[in-house]
């Protein structure tokens, strides 16, 4: 189980820095649905892996990610149905 929660965790930090690159190199834009799904699900499995290892101000932290990018997801497909 331990080696699946380092799979997760690495998983994450990779999904957040190529959502990152991606928008430093104008791939995507930081408003779209995918850049925050990208943070979302990174955020998540950081999380995960930051809570089963005991680093509470990472856990926090990421839970708090994963929240703005499901508020900011919430606010885009409000726009979408609007449109």
């Amino acid at each position: 189980m331990k080696i699946a929660i380092e799979i997760v965790g690495w998983l994450g930090a990779a999904g957040l820095l190529a959502a990152y690159a991606l928008v430093s190199a104008r791939r995507l834009n930081s408003e779209s649905a995918a850049f925050q799904a990208m943070n979302v699900v990174a955020g998540a499995a950081l999380a995960l892996n930051a809570a089963a290892n005991g680093a509470l101000p990472s856990t926090a932290l990421n839970v708090i990610w994963v929240a703005i990018g499901a508020f900011a997801l919430v606010g885009h497909a409000r726009r979408r149905g609007r449109a």
